[in-house]
């Protein structure tokens, strides 16, 4: 695959790998870890999501870790990264959008996930993206972007890099605006701890803003379910 020239990154690429999230606190625990370094592979045989969740990672997909400085921890940066994202796959003509916190779908089925590791004084942003197979899960239906479109994992993997360099240095109420045009439920009511509530958006420090009843709620890293 031709990742190698990819402005502004040291791109480490491989065919296929245990976890590309793994290798990349290993570089960063090594030593060898610099701002901009991005692991990227085309299939895992042990990817994972969230939670430590197994993310399953079939060959003929992209599947990077991108490593970028980042001295302090920003809750805002997990929404820079999914409109990134969601604007790579709009770039090949397809509609996303974002469930909250940062998966991507595509009318309903996810086609990505993300996950963001801090280690050291580093930030590890991993992003998978089903482009020619998609897994079948039993908790949520999915979909890849050659049903959809002519897909081509080095081109959404130039574009994903571009954006993600665009979003994540983005004045925040351009990123907030942007995942609002994305989001999915927005005034609309989800399930919060049992209850239903209504979603309003997130603040500008990245917290979900829910309302219930008359009072409004800041959730942070709960999970919300829609």
């Amino acid at each position: 695959m031709g990742f190698s020239n990819l402005g502004g990154y040291k791109v480490f690429s491989f065919d296929k790998i245990p976890s590309t999230q793994d290798y990349a606190y290993d570089m960063i625990a090594n030593g060898t870890a610099r701002d901009h370094s991005v692991i990227v592979a085309m299939a895992q045989s042990a990817g994972r999501g969230r939670y430590r969740r197994k993310w399953v990672s079939h060959h003929g997909n992209l599947y990077a870790s991108f490593i970028f400085d980042s001295p302090e921890r920003d809750p805002r940066l997990s929404y820079a990264v999914a409109v990134a994202v969601a604007e790579t796959i709009l770039n090949f003509k397809v509609s996303p959008s974002i469930k909250w916190p940062n998966d991507i779908l595509i009318s309903g089925k996810k086609i990505s996930g993300i996950l963001i590791e801090y280690a050291g004084r580093f930030v590890i942003v991993g992003i998978g993206i089903n482009v020619h197979t998609n897994p079948t899960v039993a908790e949520y239906e999915t979909t890849r972007m050659d049903v959809h479109t002519r897909a081509d994992v080095s081109e959404i993997f130039f574009m994903l890099a571009k954006n993600l360099d665009k979003w994540i240095n983005a004045n925040f109420d351009s990123v907030r605006a942007r995942w609002m045009d994305f989001a999915m439920g927005i005034n609309k009511l989800v399930k919060y701890r049992g209850e239903s509530v209504e979603l309003i958006g997130i603040n500008d420090n990245g917290a979900l803003v829910v309302r219930r009843g008359s009072e409004y709620l800041l959730i942070h890293g709960d999970e919300i379910m829609m």
